[in-house]
């Protein structure tokens, strides 16, 4: 999702390094590829937890009986997931966790073209593990049926029934103003180090509002891993998970070239 580089900021900025002998480029080569493994390896992982505890509060702790934490809970927990993890390895890939974060950040001008692709794949995989691994834990319930498995949804499949439109229009515009906020947050002249604040809380108060209407999606890797569990028409309906939340988050980054200077990636 969105974490906190080296100045407070979500870029996918490496340090310049200068060189000249081949011994020096053989180095600079090596350093590259451990920077990138490194940075896929935190996007994996920020991206796991988001998914696992996320969905996992929705999966097992939402309905639970007397004691259920509801949407509250869940906004709060998808919002916690991101605080920790941005504070946790936010300074080593920048802290997206979410596909449409990425590709707002690269419209943007905050994020490099050789992390763009390698990013999203980090975070799809690291989605589809946590559900898995969450798959795994629910279903060791006796009598244990996954419904919709935390998965997003419109029209029969939208918590409250919401139609294509209202389900599309939700999406584009709580990624518009998620990708704008952590663009903001992590400028020049903003709070350095504390970013991943005002980030969590962007994003429980986006499950706050737009749950009963998608479940909340606003991150194509979250839709995507448990929408393969829950399979049948939560997979068919996936698409809209990926098309609108890419579309805010592309509008927010053409905004953000307008308000905020560009920095170097």
């Amino acid at each position: 999702m969105a974490g906190l580089a080296a100045r407070g900021g979500f870029c996918c900025s490496i340090p310049i390094i200068s060189y000249g002998r081949r011994s020096d480029i053989g180095r600079f080569k090596e350093e590259k590829a451990m920077d990138m493994s490194r940075r896929l390896g935190a996007e994996f992982f920020g991206t796991f937890w988001l998914v696992f505890c996320g969905c996992g509060a929705a999966v097992l702790a939402a309905a639970f009986p007397t004691l259920g934490i509801g949407f509250v809970g869940v906004a709060f927990a998808f919002g916690l997931t991101v605080l920790t993890m941005a504070y946790a390895v936010g300074h080593v890939s920048g802290g997206h966790f979410n596909p449409a974060v990425t590709f707002g950040l690269w419209v943007a001008g905050r994020c490099a073209n050789r992390h763009l692709i390698p990013y999203i794949i980090a975070q799809v995989i690291g989605a589809i593990c946590a559900s898995a691994v969450l798959w795994v834990i629910a279903s060791g319930k006796a009598g244990w049926v996954p419904g919709g498995f935390a998965s997003n949804g419109f029209g029969d499949l939208s918590p409250g029934k919401y139609d294509l439109a209202s389900c599309a229009i939700t999406e584009v515009i709580m990624t518009f103003f998620f990708v704008f906020i952590i663009v903001g947050t992590t400028s020049k002249g903003a709070a350095v180090g504390f970013a991943g604040i005002p980030i969590g809380l962007a994003l429980t108060l986006i499950h706050l509002v737009s749950i009963p209407v998608t479940n909340t999606s606003v991150n194509p890797a979250r839709s995507t891993g448990p929408a393969l569990f829950a399979g049948g028409p939560y997979l068919d309906q996936l698409w809209l998970f990926w098309l609108a939340p890419l579309l805010g988050a592309a509008a927010a980054g053409l905004v953000a070239r307008l308000m905020w200077e560009k920095e170097a990636v």
